[in-house]
């Protein structure tokens, strides 16, 4: 489920609970939690909706100035959904990320996590390169980084997404960066 990025600022202030979107089948579960760049957000509940019952207290809760803004902005096909939602924490993500006193241990679990992503990967091994081509050039365009890799851009980027679940990379406002754990690891 994603969000705009003036809707994680408003959620970060406990402005927005509440979410309506469209889905064949909905994308999150009640009693889950959704990681968002704010932070991690507990999943209340997900109910199906009619959008006319759309109320006018829910859709300031969900950040729109009155229900037909909400419905408005609803968009793809498929059934009317209502996620509530609360912030639960920080992303662990970021804590995991700064920390970069591995330890043997550590720098094995994790050399061993990279391992497994590339005997799963069609293309064969791309972790070390990536994280490689990362340190190299910070901040770089993900589709440029991939087209030096001799990658597609999306499936580059899905992959980047698991060297950050790892701790070892961040996204920027353009492109990614090693975060200070990934440095650790490739320097280690």
């Amino acid at each position: 489920m994603l969000f705009r990025r003036d809707d994680l600022s408003a959620i970060a202030a406990g402005e927005i609970t509440l979410a309506f979107r469209r889905w064949r089948r909905p994308t999150v579960k009640a009693g889950r939690t959704l990681q968002t760049p704010v932070g991690l957000l507990a999943i209340e509940s997900v109910e199906r909706v009619d959008p006319r019952r759309i109320t006018a207290a829910d859709a300031r809760r969900a950040g729109f100035d009155d229900p037909d803004a909400a419905r408005a902005a609803l968009r793809g096909e498929g059934e009317t959904y209502r996620i509530a939602f609360r912030l639960a924490g920080p992303d662990p993500r970021i804590a995991l990320r700064a920390d970069a006193a591995l330890s043997g241990a550590d720098r094995a679990e994790i050399a061993a996590r990279l391992a497994r992503l590339d005997r799963a990967s069609r293309d064969g091994p791309w972790t070390a390169a990536t994280l490689r081509a990362i340190a190299a050039a910070p901040g770089v365009r993900a589709a440029d980084l991939a087209a030096g890799l001799g990658r597609e851009r999306l499936p580059f980027k899905a992959d980047v997404r698991k060297l950050k679940a790892l701790g070892l990379t961040e996204s920027l406002e353009r492109g990614y960066r090693l975060s200070p754990r990934g440095r650790a690891f490739l320097d280690g």
